[in-house]
Protein backbone atom coordinates (compact mmCIF):
# COMPACT_ATOMS: atom_id res chain seq x y z
CA UNK A 1 0.00 0.00 0.00
CA UNK A 2 2.96 2.17 -0.95
CA UNK A 3 4.94 4.20 1.62
CA UNK A 4 4.32 5.03 5.14
CA UNK A 5 5.89 8.70 5.86
CA UNK A 6 8.34 9.46 8.52
CA UNK A 7 6.14 11.45 10.34
CA UNK A 8 8.30 12.49 12.71
CA UNK A 9 11.27 13.70 10.83
CA UNK A 10 12.48 17.07 11.76
CA UNK A 11 10.37 17.52 15.01
CA UNK A 12 11.44 14.10 16.87
CA UNK A 13 14.58 13.68 14.99
CA UNK A 14 16.70 15.23 12.35
CA UNK A 15 15.25 15.35 8.88
CA UNK A 16 18.48 15.70 6.89
CA UNK A 17 20.74 13.30 6.32
CA UNK A 18 24.00 13.81 6.87
CA UNK A 19 22.86 15.77 10.25
CA UNK A 20 21.04 12.52 11.72
CA UNK A 21 24.00 10.56 10.78
CA UNK A 22 26.45 12.61 12.32
CA UNK A 23 24.13 12.83 15.54
CA UNK A 24 23.63 9.10 15.71
CA UNK A 25 27.14 8.74 15.16
CA UNK A 26 27.81 10.83 18.11
CA UNK A 27 25.56 8.82 20.23
CA UNK A 28 26.94 5.12 19.15
CA UNK A 29 30.68 6.76 19.76
CA UNK A 30 29.58 7.44 23.71
CA UNK A 31 28.67 3.82 23.84
CA UNK A 32 32.37 1.86 25.40
CA UNK A 33 33.67 -0.67 23.35
CA UNK A 34 32.85 -3.29 25.02
CA UNK A 35 29.99 -4.04 27.15
CA UNK A 36 29.49 -7.29 29.39
CA UNK A 37 33.41 -8.04 28.24
CA UNK A 38 31.89 -8.75 25.08
CA UNK A 39 33.52 -6.55 21.88
CA UNK A 40 30.23 -4.53 19.90
CA UNK A 41 28.11 -5.71 18.75
CA UNK A 42 27.71 -8.43 20.89
CA UNK A 43 27.70 -11.91 18.94
CA UNK A 44 24.27 -13.66 19.10
CA UNK A 45 22.51 -10.24 20.47
CA UNK A 46 19.78 -11.16 17.80
CA UNK A 47 16.77 -9.09 20.22
CA UNK A 48 17.15 -5.76 22.48
CA UNK A 49 15.18 -3.39 24.29
CA UNK A 50 15.15 0.79 23.84
CA UNK A 51 13.71 3.52 24.26
CA UNK A 52 11.55 5.35 21.69
CA UNK A 53 11.36 9.11 22.36
CA UNK A 54 12.75 12.25 20.66
CA UNK A 55 16.60 11.67 20.18
CA UNK A 56 17.48 14.78 22.33
CA UNK A 57 16.23 12.92 25.07
CA UNK A 58 16.27 8.76 24.58
CA UNK A 59 18.88 8.74 22.01
CA UNK A 60 22.23 8.72 23.90
CA UNK A 61 20.53 5.77 26.20
CA UNK A 62 19.13 4.08 22.56
CA UNK A 63 22.83 3.87 21.79
CA UNK A 64 23.66 1.11 24.12
CA UNK A 65 21.00 -1.10 22.52
CA UNK A 66 21.53 -0.17 19.25
CA UNK A 67 25.45 -1.12 19.32
CA UNK A 68 25.29 -4.11 21.13
CA UNK A 69 22.77 -5.42 18.33
CA UNK A 70 24.13 -7.92 15.93
CA UNK A 71 22.27 -7.91 12.71
CA UNK A 72 25.08 -10.12 10.85
CA UNK A 73 23.16 -13.11 9.85
CA UNK A 74 20.10 -11.32 9.68
CA UNK A 75 17.46 -11.67 6.68
CA UNK A 76 14.81 -9.75 8.46
CA UNK A 77 13.90 -7.21 11.61
CA UNK A 78 11.16 -7.67 13.34
CA UNK A 79 10.13 -4.02 15.38
CA UNK A 80 7.69 -4.60 18.06
CA UNK A 81 6.07 -1.31 19.61
CA UNK A 82 3.11 -0.13 21.65
CA UNK A 83 0.17 1.68 20.19
CA UNK A 84 -0.03 5.17 21.56
CA UNK A 85 -2.67 6.50 19.36
CA UNK A 86 -5.45 4.08 19.62
CA UNK A 87 -6.94 1.31 22.01
CA UNK A 88 -5.37 -1.95 20.80
CA UNK A 89 -6.66 -5.15 22.02
CA UNK A 90 -4.10 -8.27 20.77
CA UNK A 91 -1.56 -7.16 17.73
CA UNK A 92 -1.57 -5.44 14.79
CA UNK A 93 0.00 -5.31 10.94
CA UNK A 94 1.37 -2.86 8.74
CA UNK A 95 -0.35 -2.51 5.62
CA UNK A 96 2.40 -0.57 3.99
CA UNK A 97 4.92 -1.97 1.93
CA UNK A 98 7.51 0.61 2.95
CA UNK A 99 8.72 2.73 5.70
CA UNK A 100 10.42 5.86 5.01
CA UNK A 101 13.45 7.23 7.00
CA UNK A 102 15.67 10.51 6.17
CA UNK A 103 18.20 8.02 4.81
CA UNK A 104 15.81 6.22 2.45
CA UNK A 105 13.01 3.72 2.55
CA UNK A 106 13.01 -0.07 4.52
CA UNK A 107 10.86 -2.83 2.53
CA UNK A 108 8.54 -4.30 4.93
CA UNK A 109 8.96 -8.31 4.53
CA UNK A 110 5.74 -8.90 3.06
CA UNK A 111 5.81 -12.39 2.70
CA UNK A 112 6.33 -12.54 6.61
CA UNK A 113 3.16 -10.35 7.52
CA UNK A 114 0.98 -12.19 5.69
CA UNK A 115 2.06 -15.49 7.56
CA UNK A 116 1.28 -13.81 10.35
CA UNK A 117 -1.99 -12.68 9.29
CA UNK A 118 -2.73 -15.71 8.33
CA UNK A 119 -2.55 -16.94 12.04
CA UNK A 120 -5.64 -15.28 12.38
CA UNK A 121 -4.15 -13.48 15.66
CA UNK A 122 -3.56 -10.07 14.02
CA UNK A 123 -5.53 -6.94 13.04
CA UNK A 124 -4.20 -4.34 10.74
CA UNK A 125 -3.06 -1.03 11.61
CA UNK A 126 -5.05 1.77 10.45
CA UNK A 127 -2.76 3.31 7.97
CA UNK A 128 -3.39 7.08 9.91
CA UNK A 129 -2.83 5.71 13.10
CA UNK A 130 0.18 3.74 11.50
CA UNK A 131 1.26 6.94 10.02
CA UNK A 132 0.86 8.51 13.51
CA UNK A 133 2.71 6.17 15.94
CA UNK A 134 6.42 6.88 16.85
CA UNK A 135 7.19 3.74 18.84
CA UNK A 136 8.09 2.14 15.71
CA UNK A 137 9.14 4.94 13.91
CA UNK A 138 11.81 6.58 16.05
CA UNK A 139 13.93 3.10 16.04
CA UNK A 140 14.42 3.01 11.96
CA UNK A 141 17.07 5.85 11.56
CA UNK A 142 18.69 4.01 14.13
CA UNK A 143 18.57 0.01 12.29
CA UNK A 144 19.64 2.01 9.39
CA UNK A 145 22.82 3.37 10.62
CA UNK A 146 23.34 -0.34 12.16
CA UNK A 147 22.45 -2.08 8.68
CA UNK A 148 24.63 0.59 6.98
CA UNK A 149 27.77 -0.73 9.27
CA UNK A 150 26.44 -4.22 9.15
CA UNK A 151 26.19 -4.99 4.79
CA UNK A 152 27.54 -1.81 3.66
CA UNK A 153 25.82 1.18 2.35
CA UNK A 154 23.78 -0.51 -0.80
CA UNK A 155 20.15 -0.52 1.22
CA UNK A 156 19.16 -3.41 -1.40
CA UNK A 157 21.21 -5.72 0.57
CA UNK A 158 19.64 -4.62 4.15
CA UNK A 159 16.77 -6.89 5.10
CA UNK A 160 13.05 -6.59 5.60
CA UNK A 161 11.51 -5.31 8.25
CA UNK A 162 8.39 -6.46 10.43
CA UNK A 163 6.48 -3.74 12.02
CA UNK A 164 3.99 -4.84 15.05
CA UNK A 165 2.47 -2.96 17.41
CA UNK A 166 1.30 -5.07 20.21
CA UNK A 167 -1.88 -3.75 22.55
CA UNK A 168 -3.63 -4.73 25.77
CA UNK A 169 -3.59 -8.68 26.89
CA UNK A 170 -3.69 -10.69 29.85
CA UNK A 171 -1.08 -12.54 30.95
CA UNK A 172 -2.63 -15.20 28.90
CA UNK A 173 -3.36 -13.69 25.89
CA UNK A 174 0.52 -12.27 26.00
CA UNK A 175 1.84 -16.03 26.87
CA UNK A 176 -0.36 -17.00 23.51
CA UNK A 177 1.40 -14.42 21.20
CA UNK A 178 5.24 -15.58 22.96
CA UNK A 179 4.08 -19.13 21.84
CA UNK A 180 3.58 -17.79 18.53
CA UNK A 181 6.52 -16.21 17.87
CA UNK A 182 8.62 -18.71 19.72
CA UNK A 183 9.62 -19.94 15.95
CA UNK A 184 10.44 -16.98 15.04
CA UNK A 185 12.90 -16.10 17.88
CA UNK A 186 14.56 -19.07 17.55
CA UNK A 187 15.25 -18.73 13.92
CA UNK A 188 19.13 -17.38 14.13
CA UNK A 189 17.93 -15.07 10.77
CA UNK A 190 15.55 -12.90 12.57
CA UNK A 191 16.59 -9.96 14.70
CA UNK A 192 14.49 -8.23 16.85
CA UNK A 193 13.56 -4.68 18.38
CA UNK A 194 11.39 -4.13 20.92
CA UNK A 195 9.94 -0.34 21.77
CA UNK A 196 9.58 0.46 25.42
CA UNK A 197 10.35 3.69 27.19
CA UNK A 198 10.18 2.87 31.34
CA UNK A 199 8.41 5.18 33.92
CA UNK A 200 6.03 7.86 32.93
CA UNK A 201 6.20 10.14 35.89
CA UNK A 202 3.91 13.10 36.45
CA UNK A 203 0.10 14.56 36.30
CA UNK A 204 -0.24 14.15 32.99
CA UNK A 205 0.30 10.61 32.61
CA UNK A 206 -1.91 9.93 36.19
CA UNK A 207 0.98 8.64 38.19
CA UNK A 208 2.76 10.43 40.47
CA UNK A 209 4.48 8.02 42.92
CA UNK A 210 6.19 9.00 46.21
CA UNK A 211 6.82 7.86 49.66
CA UNK A 212 5.09 9.07 52.32
CA UNK A 213 4.41 7.23 55.94
CA UNK A 214 6.72 3.85 55.17
CA UNK A 215 5.03 3.23 51.87
CA UNK A 216 5.01 4.17 48.11
CA UNK A 217 1.73 5.54 47.18
CA UNK A 218 0.05 7.03 43.39
CA UNK A 219 -1.19 10.24 44.38
CA UNK A 220 -3.22 10.22 40.98
CA UNK A 221 -5.06 7.62 41.80
CA UNK A 222 -8.41 7.41 43.42
CA UNK A 223 -8.85 7.02 46.94
CA UNK A 224 -6.28 5.97 49.46
CA UNK A 225 -3.93 6.07 46.79
CA UNK A 226 -3.14 2.25 47.14
CA UNK A 227 0.23 0.92 48.36
CA UNK A 228 2.09 -0.04 45.23
CA UNK A 229 3.91 -2.90 46.82
CA UNK A 230 7.37 -1.45 46.66
CA UNK A 231 9.63 -1.88 49.58
CA UNK A 232 10.38 0.64 51.89
CA UNK A 233 13.76 -0.57 53.23
CA UNK A 234 15.25 -0.71 49.58
CA UNK A 235 14.20 3.02 49.59
CA UNK A 236 14.93 4.09 52.80
CA UNK A 237 18.60 2.06 52.55
CA UNK A 238 19.55 3.91 49.70
CA UNK A 239 18.38 6.99 50.25
CA UNK A 240 18.02 8.17 53.20
CA UNK A 241 14.07 7.78 55.83
CA UNK A 242 12.58 10.88 52.79
CA UNK A 243 13.62 9.47 49.76
CA UNK A 244 13.39 11.83 46.52
CA UNK A 245 10.61 11.32 43.86
CA UNK A 246 13.43 10.14 41.71
CA UNK A 247 14.39 7.69 43.63
CA UNK A 248 11.54 6.25 43.80
CA UNK A 249 11.69 6.32 40.36
CA UNK A 250 14.47 4.66 39.96
CA UNK A 251 13.32 1.77 42.54
CA UNK A 252 10.00 1.38 40.54
CA UNK A 253 11.93 1.19 37.28
CA UNK A 254 14.59 -1.18 38.66
CA UNK A 255 11.90 -3.94 39.92
CA UNK A 256 10.60 -3.97 36.21
CA UNK A 257 13.79 -4.35 35.05
CA UNK A 258 14.51 -6.80 37.16
CA UNK A 259 11.39 -8.74 36.43
CA UNK A 260 12.42 -8.53 32.82
CA UNK A 261 15.69 -10.52 33.97
CA UNK A 262 14.16 -13.51 35.30
CA UNK A 263 12.94 -14.59 32.03
CA UNK A 264 9.48 -15.36 33.62
CA UNK A 265 6.84 -13.81 32.23
CA UNK A 266 4.35 -14.09 34.52
CA UNK A 267 6.85 -12.17 37.41
CA UNK A 268 6.94 -9.78 34.62
CA UNK A 269 3.48 -9.24 34.14
CA UNK A 270 2.46 -8.95 38.14
CA UNK A 271 5.26 -6.51 38.68
CA UNK A 272 3.84 -4.07 36.79
CA UNK A 273 0.40 -4.69 37.46
CA UNK A 274 1.60 -4.60 40.85
CA UNK A 275 3.31 -1.02 40.73
CA UNK A 276 1.30 0.06 38.11
CA UNK A 277 4.54 1.26 36.61
CA UNK A 278 3.54 3.31 33.40
CA UNK A 279 5.86 0.97 31.24
CA UNK A 280 4.49 2.04 27.54
CA UNK A 281 6.20 -0.88 25.78
CA UNK A 282 5.37 -3.62 28.56
CA UNK A 283 2.85 -5.61 26.43
CA UNK A 284 5.93 -6.13 23.45
CA UNK A 285 8.62 -6.39 26.29
CA UNK A 286 5.91 -9.29 27.62
CA UNK A 287 5.09 -11.42 24.54
CA UNK A 288 9.04 -11.84 23.99
CA UNK A 289 9.37 -12.64 27.25
CA UNK A 290 7.13 -15.07 27.49
CA UNK A 291 8.41 -16.77 23.76
CA UNK A 292 11.80 -16.34 24.95
CA UNK A 293 11.04 -18.54 28.53
CA UNK A 294 9.76 -20.84 25.98
CA UNK A 295 12.79 -21.29 24.54
CA UNK A 296 14.35 -21.86 27.74
CA UNK A 297 12.40 -24.66 28.67
CA UNK A 298 13.22 -26.53 25.41
CA UNK A 299 16.66 -25.80 26.26
CA UNK A 300 19.36 -22.72 25.60
CA UNK A 301 22.75 -22.62 26.32
CA UNK A 302 24.00 -21.09 29.56
CA UNK A 303 23.71 -17.20 29.27
CA UNK A 304 20.82 -17.16 26.34
CA UNK A 305 17.59 -16.39 26.76
CA UNK A 306 17.96 -13.69 29.24
CA UNK A 307 18.16 -9.77 29.07
CA UNK A 308 20.93 -7.97 30.33
CA UNK A 309 20.23 -4.02 30.49
CA UNK A 310 23.20 -1.84 29.91
CA UNK A 311 21.92 1.55 30.41
CA UNK A 312 19.01 3.23 32.27
CA UNK A 313 18.20 6.96 32.19
CA UNK A 314 15.82 9.63 33.46
CA UNK A 315 14.58 12.63 31.43
CA UNK A 316 14.65 14.40 34.89
CA UNK A 317 15.74 13.95 38.45
CA UNK A 318 12.11 14.65 39.91
CA UNK A 319 12.07 16.45 43.33
CA UNK A 320 8.62 18.01 43.14
CA UNK A 321 5.13 16.94 42.77
CA UNK A 322 4.42 19.33 39.30
CA UNK A 323 7.60 18.17 37.68
CA UNK A 324 7.72 15.54 34.62
CA UNK A 325 9.94 12.48 33.78
CA UNK A 326 9.84 9.87 31.73
CA UNK A 327 12.69 7.05 31.92
CA UNK A 328 14.76 5.01 29.30
CA UNK A 329 16.41 1.74 29.11
CA UNK A 330 18.46 0.06 26.70
CA UNK A 331 19.00 -4.03 27.02
CA UNK A 332 20.11 -6.67 24.91
CA UNK A 333 19.40 -10.56 25.09
CA UNK A 334 21.53 -13.60 23.24
CA UNK A 335 19.53 -16.11 21.99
Amino acid sequence: MGTREASHAGSWYEDNPSELSRQLDEFLAGVPEKLDDNSLPIPGARMIIAPHAGYSYSGPCAAWAYKALDLAAAKRVFVLGPSHTYYLRGCALTTYDKYETPFGDLVVDRATTNELKGTGRFSNMPPQRDVDEHSLEMHLPYLWKRLEQTFGDDPSKFPPIVPILVGDGSVEQEKAIGQMLAPYLKDPQNAFIVSSDFCHWGSRFSYRPQYSNGSVRNLDSRGSGGDLGVDPMVLEKEAGTQPPIHEVIRVLDEMAMNAVKTGDHSTFYKTVQDTQNTVCGRHPIGVVVAGLEILGKEGLDEGKGKFSFVQYQRSNLVKRTSEFSVSYASAYVII
